[in-house]
Parts: C-alpha cells; structure tokens; sequence
C-alpha cells in the first residue's frame, strides 16, 4: 500500500460554485517533494489539514474531522472504464490518491501511518455535491457517484508531520466494529434505516454522522 500522490487546490475562479466570490479549491493537482499534514482546527474556522491547500467554502470543507481527503486509485480506475476517459490523480478533489487500500471498505477509526511521521484516522465519506458534479462534468453526477457507494474517505490528523509521494501506508489500528466508510455514506445518504449501526464507531465517527445517528434513535429507536 502507498500514496501515489499529495494533491493541492488553488482557489480559482469558477461559474458553478455557489461561493459567495465564485472561487473553489476543488481542482487539485500533485505536487513534488513533501507536505506538511496537521490538524487545522474546528469546522468553519479551520480549513484544509494539508499545507499550501486552499479550502474556499469551510462551511462544507475542512475542519479538524475533515482534514484530509483520500481516494483510491483503484476507484479512480473503475470510473475510467465506465466514463470511458481518463482521470488524473487529484481529479476528484483528493488530497490523497492511494494504491493497494480499500479506501472506501476502511472502518471508520482505523488509522493509517503514511511515511515515518504521519497518522491519519478515517472519519466518514465525502458527500457530493454540485460544485463537485460541475468539476467532473457529468451528467447527474452526484445521483451516479451515491449509487456507486464509493465516496473515498475523509481523515483527522492523529499525529502531524509530512508525506510525500511514494511513501508506505500501513494500516496500524482497526477498530473493533463493522462500520466502514461505505456503510456510513449510505446510512446518511439513501439508506438511513441504516443509522443506527453507526454507532458502534462511537467518537470516532464524524461528529455530524453521530449526530444524525442519535436523532434517528431517539426518533426511530435502533
């Protein structure tokens, strides 16, 4: 397992963002050498935990339990073949493109050394949206991406430091529970009968999901 590449957003002028300035960091590209990781602080006031990547909307983006953004390559490949052209690394707006990780099958909780330094833990999947849809250029881009199930995972910064391409992953902890990033998507996207199971990932899971599993408990029972 590796990291293919570190991708950086620059904020640029678009016509399909609802940002108030019209700009986005969606379109991420790799970069060389290293990047410093960190933790950039709570939603709405901290923005991306990669170093020179630029969050633009960090009502939706960013934030201590969204710092990092991952997507296999392997996921990247599987929408090749069915878009019938190409993607590049960075294409979905990744921070990270993986290589032999099942980004989307990782448990929520489970941590992954990347390089010497590095420790990430899985949070949740990225929900998509028309930013995102405008970005790939596809039609009903975000009903095609939810069915598939398959959203990549976002990560929090256990232990700072930096990454590069090429460096190792290793998956050095995984919880005692069968919450993956997938399950968690689709409970709080088209399955939500399906919110209860999460909370066997207790704070591990992004605080908005656990937050949406508990209403739904109080409301629904388990």
């Amino acid at each position: 397992m590796k990291l293919l590449s570190v991708n950086l957003g620059r904020r640029k002028h678009v016509s399909y963002t609802d940002h108030p300035e019209g700009v986005t960091g969606i379109d991420k590209r790799p970069v060389e050498g290293p990047v410093r990781v960190a933790a950039p602080g709570p939603k709405g006031i901290g923005a991306s935990g990669v170093a020179g990547d630029e969050v633009c909307s960090m009502r939706h983006h960013g934030g201590d339990d969204q710092a990092v953004y991952a997507v296999a390559r392997e996921d990247l490949d599987d929408w090749e073949r069915e878009l019938g052209r190409s993607l590049a690394n960075g294409g979905f707006g990744e921070n990270l493109t993986t290589f032999g990780l099942d980004v989307s099958g990782a448990l929520i909780g489970e941590r992954w050394r990347i390089g010497s330094e590095v420790v990430l833990e899985v949070t949740s999947g990225r929900i998509p949206c028309a930013t995102f849809q405008a970005h790939v250029g596809e039609k009903q881009w975000v009903k095609r991406f939810t069915a598939k199930a398959a959203p990549g995972a976002y990560l929090r910064v256990i232990e700072p430091g930096e990454v590069r391409a090429g460096d190792a992953i290793e998956v050095v902890h995984r919880p005692d529970h069968d919450v993956t990033v997938a399950l968690q998507f689709r409970a709080v996207t088209t399955e939500r009968k399906l919110l209860p199971r999460l909370l066997a990932a207790g704070q591990a899971l992004h605080p908005e999901s656990l937050a949406a599993a508990r209403k739904y408990v109080s409301q629904h029972g388990a």
